[in-house]
């Protein structure tokens, strides 16, 4: 694969020459404060969360669960695996100032490693897919555009485990998910995950990083 943060792969191509999807900015619906929404899941919800965080023009970012039913939406249920759930992050970003591509591109390279089939490291169960929720067709189109491309890249060395599957719902994780890496920066898996993924987001995107 790519070079990409935990995959312990030759590096062939970096995070800053990562290719971006044909098409920046896909249309869908805007919330009340002009913002648009990304749901992707990439492991552990408390790393992806972090890496989303740092960017600019991103507002929020939230833990959740996303692909299962409303009465399974809660941690213990959702680390069984056999809820369905994803552990997810919902991002609102401002379109005019970050496109979902960029989204997208920081996502398969920096945020996990696409090529690990319902797992990242050693957390492993169908909870840890790889997963981009979409909302509409041109959503979908988008994603499965950028993972033909990545694919066909020469630098590629294995098939992306990327699911797309079509956004339900969302549920927010427990209060004590939220923001869990800036609350808890000396907790080891935090310092083994997740701090190595912002330093290469550091290293590999300054232009996208929160000023």
């Amino acid at each position: 694969m790519l070079q990409s943060m935990g995959s312990g792969g030759d590096c062939l191509l970096s995070a800053e020459d990562f290719p971006l999807p044909a098409e920046l900015e896909p249309e869908g619906e805007r919330d009340a404060e002009g913002l648009k929404t990304l749901v992707v899941g990439a492991g552990c919800f408390w790393c992806v969360e972090a890496v989303f965080q740092a960017l600019e023009g991103v507002r929020e970012v939230v833990s959740g669960y996303a692909g299962g039913s409303k009465e399974s939406a809660d941690y213990e249920q959702v680390c069984s695996g056999t809820t369905g759930h994803a552990e997810v992050v919902k991002i609102r970003y401002d379109a005019q100032v970050i496109s979902r591509g960029r989204l997208l591109q920081v996502f398969f390279s920096v945020a996990h490693n696409p090529t690990q089939l319902n797992r990242q490291g050693g957390d492993r169960g169908t909870q840890y897919r790889s997963v981009i929720f979409y909302s509409n067709s041109a959503e979908k189109a988008q994603a499965e555009g950028y993972m033909h491309l990545l694919e066909s890249l020469p630098a590629w060395s294995a098939p992306l485990a990327t699911r797309l599957e079509p956004l339900e719902a969302f549920y927010p994780a427990e209060g004590y998910h939220q923001n869990f890496v800036r609350q808890n920066p000396g907790q080891p898996y935090v310092q083994a995950v997740a701090t190595p993924k912002l330093e290469h987001l550091q290293r590999a995107f300054v232009d996208l990083l929160s000023r």
